[in-house]
């Protein structure tokens, strides 16, 4: 593991590192925000997953987070969204919703994509090996968040790990891929034409099949424009429902898909999941 960025923010460290990922099969880049507290003890963790088309910079240049973690102590880790690198196969038709920078956190079965986009064992596991080695993080106290394609990857990735995060939050997540065009399209190339596959990383269809719910918060901006297409809201608020699980979900009236969205929330976000990583 290579540091290749280290600078100073909100007295505590934004870095970046670079490794090669045996499950991925190319080198990939993550960036991690320790708070002050970090220089003493392990701190708590939270994981950013984002949307489509970031890097692991994005988050970290625009979210505002640091300020936030640095005030409750807890480590970020911003993962990228996708393998990358010479010979990662990317979309034909160059999209920007699949391929390259739209891993949706899943791992692909289907050929040329089941080499490479294996992201969920990335996250699940080899990236917390790497992270526990190597940083002052304690990965007992672990949340998940993150952004529309990243809030799916967190919700699904939380809801099939029982008990392995402490919370869970998301802006404008997708919360039904099986129910959406950009999950359609890449549940069919990723997982081929069995929607049975499709439906373990779908969190609609997790939380109807009776998974454990972590203590959850989710954003959602009324002036979002793939609100009605893509994101699909209400179905994850009927699902809850119907299980007669607490959840807070909100809508935000006036607020789009953008970083200005998230950014607004962020202090909010990262209260909430601070208070169970204690």
């Amino acid at each position: 593991m290579e540091r290749v960025s280290d600078v100073l923010c909100f007295s505590g460290r934004q870095q970046r590192y670079q490794h090669r990922s045996a499950v991925l099969g190319c080198d990939m880049h993550f960036s991690v925000f320790l708070p002050p507290q970090a220089e003493q003890e392990n701190v708590p963790v939270l994981l950013w997953l984002s949307g489509l088309t970031c890097t692991d910079e994005n988050f970290v240049t625009k979210a505002g987070a640091q300020q936030y973690a640095a005030l409750h102590g807890i480590a970020i880790i911003a993962p990228d969204t996708s393998p990358r690198g010479e010979g990662i196969p990317d979309d034909p038709e160059g999209a920007y919703d699949f391929g390259l920078g739209a891993g949706f956190y899943l791992n692909a079965t289907q050929a040329p994509w089941s080499k490479n986009y294996r992201m969920y064992d990335y996250l699940v596991e080899e990236l917390p090996g790497l992270v526990a080695q190597h940083l002052p993080v304690d990965l007992s106290r672990c949340g998940i968040f993150g952004h529309s394609m990243g809030g799916h990857g967190a919700l699904t990735i939380a809801l099939k790990n029982a008990g392995r995060f402490k919370s869970v939050s998301a802006f404008a997540p997708i919360v039904a891929p099986t129910q959406c065009p950009w999950g359609e399209k890449a549940f069919s190339n990723y997982l081929g034409d069995n929607r049975m596959e499709w439906e373990k990383y779908d969190s609609v269809a997790l939380i109807n099949g009776g998974a454990v719910v972590p203590p959850l918060k989710v954003d959602q901006g009324t002036a979002d424009n793939f609100l009605e297409d893509q994101l699909k809201t209400d179905v994850l608020i009927n699902a809850l429902g119907k299980r007669a699980i607490a959840a807070d979900v909100q809508y935000r009236a006036g607020y789009d898909h953008s970083y200005f969205f998230i950014a607004t929330f962020m202090s909010e976000h990262i209260a909430f999941h601070a208070q169970y990583l204690k």
